[in-house]
């Protein structure tokens, strides 16, 4: 037989295209059409139905960039339609090709009720599945005329106060039409066949069997007549769709879903419109189709619809109950998990849980994060503690380097806690569940022999409209199909307890999930990082001096619906687009704005709190919110100072520069400016590597090959500049408490003023730099060549610390070139050790080298700054404050007790007398993460600690208040199974025993 393959390939291409997927609406009569232009910010929806509509035609451009356009449309559906399946279609000029990246409308009602979305693949609106002739057609268009911004290119459009007025888009088609269900049917059947026959291979019988019945309806349709032909063509392919699969076909679970990015392309007010429009998109979507089922996380999404979509809200409720809207993930949004605190990570599933379960009654048991920038090695704990039990994620497969060797498995985190993980074989959050997606998924799963099941979310994104009838469709016509994996459309929750069973034993992967691309997220909008980690201290102070006032302080009013109010905004701000760094101008102009106000209004929740501890006086009290007692203040407690140690002095350096020494440390600033020496008196080992300077800014190139704002490529470091010129070098201060060297360089159009000082009694060198950046495309870093012989890093994490090989043995090794710490990273060889600390930094990165003297040098450097240009071109541009400290001689447990110092100054308050600590702990390695009253307004105390150094701890904790009992809870602050952490002893403490980085939450009643 002739090989004619190609032939009828080409027919089908070409039949689908200009004739039969033409005659799905056929016989269409024009709309009448109105608009009015939004001024400014889009307005409530009666204002738009009210306003003054003037003519538009077919044809008019329409939209300036984030404006906001009503259209009003009207008709008559025609008397001789009478029997006939009616719909609208409502083009607003979309390009097919970018579902969710440009122009977006929700339908309205003219009583101003949602009708549904328009998106490129969902531009109809249903009018009637019957009609009766004379029907009338009012309806009122809210478009948003969101620019097209996925071009990876330099532009001015991502803020409003910068973007252009002219139109981005012209109007395509309003008519009413009859829909044709035949005809939508045939080309659901000729999709899925040809999807389908381009997977099988060229050998396969099935193949032609698929090619030889397309060619036959091809042959029965009439392209004059392709309504009265559908029907008959599609007769000609019921055999091939009939053919059951193959026993050992893959399984897939399919779940709609439409992951929308929480800000990103686009503001958080538009993101407010894009959850409604999808929202309403999938209600309708139930409503037609009992089968469906659609899978949303972030609780914050939800709580938008709550509150500007009241009566959307109340339809998603009913489905919900119903059980085809399905709430996932258990978090406030998708964040970020690199970069977001401890406590923060704990707030994410009490607060996304908690909403979850008082508006549904639901628990949430799976945590949905397809599309964050890598999971921290301590994400199972915390998904484990919250209630949850499996976990998802599908962006490792972005990964550059090394293909992840599992799809479904155990994930072990830095307390040995495991959780079963899917990660999906589909490579996408946004399936199509065609041919050649399905089929990946099914070569692609690597579980092959052991487990026969996926899952699959389908649907577009980004509000691209989320899933379609045409994916019910495939979803269908593949649910039992000769070729094809079988595909089912159901609840995550089903997949996991059918993946669950059938696997239990499936592999273990120990530690951090990292993504292999998108390392610059570290460190791109530092003032957004610096604003989160900022905020989680306040927090944690507001919390700690809120709470004690209100054991103590009769009359005080712990302030619950503010710090919940004040969370949310900051978890909110942790999303995966946000926090990293990675949106437009607007969403970052807008952040620093809100961490603006937080900071103002926990200030004044701290103040508040602590004056009324304090009491009237004039005695200069010192609050410590730190975990660890310093300067003789102890550990949440407020107090008189005691004298310093032994004075720090100052001497000139001989050959230029500086020599600084308080009995423990011996730091020499050169005549650079850098700092040549910091000797440790007490060790007598000095921390720098021999002939090299400490403190020293670098700067790179930084121009990766694609996503700007998002990576760094290695061959960033081929070049590099060391910024050693010298404006200026001056002792700036000089007392027997601290001396402050003060060194200032200019370098391009930017200039980096550092102050460089020594306190007394202090074991670390502190670092001040402010940097006037104004450089494009430029990487900016802080270079410690230290003289220690390690073959691991450690970084702070949440709840603990993760190592990281600092060679390159392996394609996994040195792909971590770029690495996420907290507020410590820590290197040591057995006895020594040295941590560089920050108060807002994340991005690192760790090199070794050995030297001609045998000794080793390892590198350890923070990433200050970056320059990209897209999405946002001004990114990082102004003036920067960027604290750091070098600690020579640290263990693992002075790193976590000096990170929690610089990230939680002191506060000098007026009072009577000193303030006890409300709570104490006799062990230091066990850190009070937070103290806070429970959210069920019970009075109850919330005490959150883990296991700091990574060993087993006992602890007492200790109460300044009488206890009833005490018992451990998970994070939404129920108690777990089994008795109590231990019944208190007389003096009102808590007996405890950790395993390394565990986390305990004890719940203290009060007495």
């Amino acid at each position: 037989m002739h090989d004619d393959r190609s032939i009828t390939e080409h027919r089908l291409r070409r039949v689908l295209k200009e004739r039969i997927k033409p005659a799905v609406h056929s016989r269409p009569v024009p709309l009448e059409i109105g608009r009015w232009e939004a001024p400014g910010e889009p307005v409530p929806v009666a204002e738009g139905l009210a306003a003054p509509y003037g003519p538009c035609a077919i044809g008019e451009t329409w939209g300036p960039a984030w404006g906001t356009t009503w259209f009003k449309v009207t008709g008559t559906v025609p008397a001789d339609w009478a029997g006939r399946t009616v719909e609208a279609v409502l083009d607003l000029g979309f390009d097919r090709m970018m579902p969710g990246f440009q122009c977006e409308g929700l339908v309205h009602r003219a009583d101003g009720s949602e009708v549904k979305a328009l998106n490129p693949y969902n531009d109809w609106v249903r009018v009637t599945d019957s009609a009766a002739g004379g029907e009338q057609v009012e309806w009122y268009v809210e478009a948003a005329s969101n620019p097209v911004l996925v071009d990876h290119c330099v532009t001015y459009e991502g803020d409003r106060q910068t973007s252009g007025d002219q139109p981005l888009y012209r109007l395509a088609r309003m008519d009413l039409a009859v829909f044709e269900t035949e005809v939508w049917e045939l080309v659901q059947d000729l999709e899925v066949l040809h999807d389908l026959m381009l997977q099988l291979g060229e050998a396969d019988a099935r193949r032609y069997e698929i090619l030889r019945a397309l060619d036959a309806a091809l042959d029965a349709v009439d392209p004059g007549d392709v309504p009265g032909t559908a029907a008959a063509a599609r007769a000609r392919l019921a055999g091939v769709l009939a053919a059951p699969a193959n026993a050992s076909a893959h399984r897939i679970s399919a779940v709609g879903h439409a992951h929308i990015d929480s800000a990103w392309l686009w503001p958080l007010r538009e993101t407010v419109r894009k959850v409604s429009r999808t929202a309403s998109n999938m209600v309708n979507l139930m409503d037609a189709h009992p089968e469906f089922v659609f899978a949303m996380s972030q609780a914050q999404q939800l709580d938008w619809i709550k509150t500007h979509r009241p009566e959307l809200f109340e339809r998603i409720k009913k489905k919900i109950a119903d059980g085809q809207f399905v709430p996932v993930g258990g978090m406030w949004v998708e964040s970020d998990t690199n970069m977001v605190g401890g406590e923060a990570m704990a707030r994410q599933f009490l607060y996304g849980k908690k909403f979850f379960l008082d508006e549904f009654g639901i628990e949430t048991r799976n945590v949905w994060l397809p599309d964050s920038f890598g999971y921290t090695a301590a994400m199972p704990q915390i998904v484990k503690l919250s209630g949850s039990k499996w976990f998802l994620t599908q962006k490792i497969s972005w990964s550059q380097v090394n293909k992840f060797p599992h799809h479904t498995f155990w994930w072990e985190g830095i307390d040995g806690t495991r959780v079963f993980t899917h990660f999906p074989p589909v490579d996408t959050y946004n399936s199509d569940l065609g041919g050649a997606q399905l089929a990946h998924a099914a070569r692609n799963y690597q579980e092959k022999g052991r487990g026969s099941r996926s899952l699959a979310p389908f649907g577009w994104g980004d509000g691209g409209g989320g899933p379609t009838r045409e994916h019910l469709a495939r979803a269908r016509r593949q649910r039992d199909l000769e070729g094809s994996p079988r595909v089912e459309v159901e609840r995550p929750d089903a997949f996991f307890e059918k993946a669950h069973a059938e696997y239990a034993d499936a592999p273990v992967w120990a530690g951090e999930l990292y993504l292999e691309l998108h390392r610059g997220t570290y460190t791109s909008q530092a003032k957004t990082k610096q604003g989160n980690r900022h905020s989680e201290s306040l927090l944690r102070e507001a919390e700690l001096w809120a709470a004690s006032a209100a054991v103590r302080v009769p009359g005080y009013g712990y302030p619950y619906e503010d710090l919940e109010r004040i969370w949310k905004t900051v978890l909110l701000h942790q999303f995966h687009d946000i926090l990293p760094g990675s949106s437009i101008a607007w969403v970052h102009r807008e952040a620093r704005a809100t961490y603006a106000a937080v900071r103002e209004e926990l200030r004044g929740i701290t103040l508040a709190a602590q004056l009324a501890l304090a009491g009237k006086g004039t005695a200069e009290l010192v609050f410590n919110c730190a975990p660890h007692a310093r300067r003789g203040v102890p550990a949440g407690g407020a107090g008189l100072p005691q004298g310093a140690a032994q004075p720090v002095t100052v001497e000139e350096r001989h050959g230029g520069g500086h020599v600084l020494a308080n009995g423990r440390l011996l730091v020499e600033i050169d005549g650079r400016g850098l700092i040549v020496s910091a000797y440790d008196l007490e060790a007598r080992r000095e921390a720098l590597a021999p002939g090299r300077a400490g403190n020293l800014l670098q700067i790179h190139p930084d121009f990766p090959n694609m996503w700007d704002a998002w990576d760094i490529d290695a061959f960033y470091r081929n070049s590099v500049t060391d910024l050693v010129e010298l404006d200026a070098l001056e002792v700036a201060e000089a007392g027997p408490d601290a001396v402050t060297v003060r060194v200032a360089r200019s370098f391009g159009r930017s200039t980096a003023v550092q102050s460089i000082t020594l306190r007394a009694g202090a074991k670390t060198v502190d670092l001040v730099t402010e940097v006037d950046w104004h450089e494009t495309e430029r990487f900016l870093k802080a270079a410690f060549p230290l003289d220690v012989k390690a073959e691991r890093s450690a970084s702070e994490t949440q709840f603990g610390h993760v190592y990281r090989a600092t060679h390159t043995n392996t394609s996994w090794e040195a792909a971590k070139f770029e690495i996420c710490a907290h507020r410590w990273i820590h290197v040591e060889e057995p006895g020594w050790g040295t941590a560089i600390l920050n108060d807002s930094t994340y991005g690192h990165d760790v090199t070794r080298d050995v030297r001609s003297d045998g000794g080793q040098t390892t590198t350890v450097r923070l990433s200050l700054l970056r320059a990209p240009r897209y999405p946002d071109p001004e990114t990082d541009q102004g003036s920067h404050t960027l604290r750091f400290s070098l600690a020579p001689g640290a263990g693992i447990g002075d790193a976590v007790r000096e990170g929690h110092a610089l990230n939680l100054p002191e506060r000098v308050v007026h009072g009577a007398a000193p303030v006890a600590p409300l709570l104490a702990v006799d062990n230091d390695a066990v850190v009070v993460e937070a103290v806070k009253l429970a959210e069920d307004r019970s009075g109850d105390v919330i005490v959150r600690l883990y296991e700091s150094r990574g060993g087993r701890a006992t602890a007492s904790l200790k109460a300044d208040f009488r206890i009833a009992e005490a018992f451990e809870t998970d994070l939404l602050e129920r108690p777990l199974p089994g008795p109590a952490v231990a019944a208190p002893a007389a003096d009102g403490a808590v007996a405890l025993t950790l395993r390394p980085f565990q986390i305990v939450t004890v719940r203290l009643h009060r007495a």
